[in-house]
Parts: structure tokens; C-alpha cells; sequence
């Protein structure tokens, strides 16, 4: 064991090539707190919120100086009178903002990690937890049946592709939206329609080409800060269906009022008002033990296949160009850093 190690430390608000920095000094602890464990880092998967939050909050809020991201796979160095043993190999999540795994090691309560699926590697395994949680809790929300049809907006996502894959594996028919660049992949995800939202307005082609039946659910899987695709859903989401979002950080006043007004009409203007006639919710999700654990399984039993865009070296360079890939919105599927080999 060595005693330091390296992590991409968040030191100040802005874009991340101007505000995280490779911190190399950092002390492996030796002591660690009761149900905490510590992991050696193979992966880290990068979320959206990172990189939104940092350029977002100002550093008292933040809490900054910290550790980025939130994802990880690895092997668990101490298990420390935890139900892991030394060599485990595990994946799981930070579940805070400030304690974060893109580093070398990193200190995590057990109760936020699972033994890796056996049929998947480390830089598959880093990016499960968020995503898998997050569309497994907003199919739950919207309390979709097999039969029925689910309607997945940015299918392309890795949260999307999670959403089109379980919805599958619950018996249900998918349709999905994502550019045309992204159709096979969609496609071979097991969405039965696909929509090409870059050819024309997504609501024009709902509403020229209308579904019979109507949907059962919609799954707003980008986060949209534009009310629009909500505010006419029942020209193509059935009496009694539902939409959920699982939200997002906007960034402009255009568009911090379009999420205004998308939670106004969603959770505080009744229907007999002139409010929406459809359902309404935000994905909320809680990274607990059974939650990775049926991650895990919908992963050994097939019927989720991690989706990785691109794996990236922990180097600056490769940093830096993780980041701006994921930036571009361009990525289908996680942005991962390799940070040691897999043994």
C-alpha cells in the first residue's frame, strides 16, 4: 500500500479545465470511520451534475475543495469489519457532491456499494450505479406494466438507455427520441420506434404523427427545462399516465424560468385552474444497498448492458477531454476514466 495518492480536486467555481486541478500529495487514511470502507479506484464515470455544479455554485456552497465526481468502480483495499473482504471488486456511488472518486482511493460508506456484476468489466461496471438508480426509481414512479408503452425522451443518455432497456425487460414497448446518429444504437437497445428529435420540433412530430394508442408514460430522461414536451402531453399520453422528468440544473434565465413554469404546471396548478390534464413528477433516488443490488442483478441476468461512449486515461489530457466530451451532450452512453489496470 502506498501511503498518498492522486485525485482531480474541484478548487473553484468555472469550466473544468480552468477549475479542477491533479492533486498528488493526498494521504491515504489509515483509520477509517465505522461502515466505511476503502476502495482502490479502477473507474470513475462522469455525471452531468459535476460539471454543472462546478460551474454553477460559488465555492462556500459547494464545499469546495473536493474531490470530483461520484461513480466509481474498484477493490475493496479495507474492508474494515464490513460484510466486503479484501479483493472484493465492487461498484457503487459517493452518494454526496463533496466526497468524490475521481482519485486513486477513496473512503465510502459500504452501504453505497455492491459486488460487481461478474459479466462485466470495471470501466462497464464505474458508471451503473446513478444511471441503473435513476431510470430503475422513474419506471417505478410511473408505475408502467407490461404491455404497456413507455416513451423515453434522450434515449441516447446513459440514464435514457437504462430506462428503453429495463422498460424492455418489463414486457413493455419503448419509443425513444435521439438524434439520427444514434438510431442503431437505439435500436439495437431494443426500442420498437424511434424518433429523430433534430428533424423537426419533437411536439410538431408528436402531434402530426400522433400514437394510437396514446402513451401509457413518458420518461423525460435529458432533464428538459422547456415545459413544452409536459405542457401538451395529453395530445399523446393517455388519460391517467404520467410524466417524469429526472430533472437538471439549468443554466440560463431562459432557461431557469422554463423549469419555473415546468414545476409550477406540473406540482402546483390544479387541473380545474386550466393546469396540465396529465400527471406529473421528478425523479428523486436514494443510493441504498438494495438499489445497487438490483442493479447488479438486472446486469448478471442481461437484461441491462452497460453503454460506455468512450474510456479516457487519468491523465490531464484525458481528463480534459472526457469533460469536454460529455460537455458537447454528444456522448451516447457513459464518459468513463480508466484510472488503474483491472487484475
Amino acid at each position: 500500500m502506498p501511503t498518498n495518492y492522486s485525485a482531480w480536486v474541484a478548487v473553484r467555481k468555472g469550466h473544468p479545465a480552468d477549475a479542477i486541478q491533479l492533486k498528488t500529495d493526498l494521504t491515504i487514511p489509515t483509520k477509517l470511520a465505522k461502515d466505511h470502507v476503502l476502495v482502490k479506484v479502477l473507474a470513475t464515470a462522469l455525471n452531468p451534475v459535476g460539471y454543472k455544479l462546478l460551474g454553477f455554485l460559488p465555492n462556500f456552497l459547494a464545499g469546495r475543495p473536493h474531490v470530483m465526481e461520484q461513480d466509481v468502480a474498484g477493490v475493496i483495499v479495507d474492508p474494515n469489519g464490513s460484510e466486503f473482504s479484501t479483493g472484493d471488486k465492487v461498484f457503487g456511488v459517493s452518494g454526496s457532491t463533496t466526497n468524490g472518486t475521481l482519485a486513486q482511493y477513496v473512503v465510502l460508506p459500504a452501504a453505497r456499494l455492491a459486488t460487481m456484476p461478474p459479466n462485466i468489466s470495471a470501466v462497464e461496471a464505474a458508471g451503473l450505479a446513478t444511471v441503473i438508480v435513476t431510470a430503475n426509481q422513474a419506471l417505478r414512479d410511473l408505475h408502467v406494466e407490461s404491455g404497456q408503452t413507455v416513451f423515453v425522451n434522450g434515449g441516447s443518455s446513459a440514464v435514457g438507455l437504462s430506462a428503453i432497456q429495463i422498460a424492455k425487460s418489463m414486457g413493455c414497448k419503448v419509443v425513444a427520441t435521439a438524434s439520427g446518429r444514434n438510431k442503431d444504437l437505439l435500436l439495437g437497445s431494443g426500442v420498437d420506434e424511434f424518433i429523430d428529435y433534430t428533424q423537426a420540433p419533437l411536439v410538431e412530430q408528436l402531434k402530426s404523427n400522433p400514437p394510437s394508442p396514446k402513451f401509457h408514460a413518458i420518461f423525460d430522461a435529458v432533464g428538459l427545462t422547456d415545459p413544452v414536451l409536459y405542457l401538451n402531453s395529453a395530445l399523446y399520453l393517455a388519460p391517467g399516465g404520467k410524466y417524469v422528468t429526472a430533472g437538471t440544473l439549468p443554466k440560463t434565465r431562459k432557461e431557469f424560468s422554463g423549469m419555473l413554469r415546468q414545476v409550477f404546471e406540473g406540482f402546483l396548478r390544479p387541473t380545474w385552474l386550466g393546469g396540465v390534464q396529465r400527471g406529473y413528477g421528478a425523479v428523486t433516488i436514494k443510493f441504498e444497498k438494495k438499489e445497487l443490488e438490483t442493479a447488479r442483478d438486472l446486469v448478471t441476468k442481461g437484461a441491462v448492458k452497460p453503454i460506455v461512449d468512450s474510456v479516457h486515461p487519468f491523465d490531464r489530457d484525458g481528463v480534459m477531454r472526457a469533460y469536454e466530451k460529455l460537455m458537447s451532450k454528444h456522448a451516447a452512453g457513459k464518459v468513463v476514466i480508466k484510472v488503474a489496470d483491472e487484475e
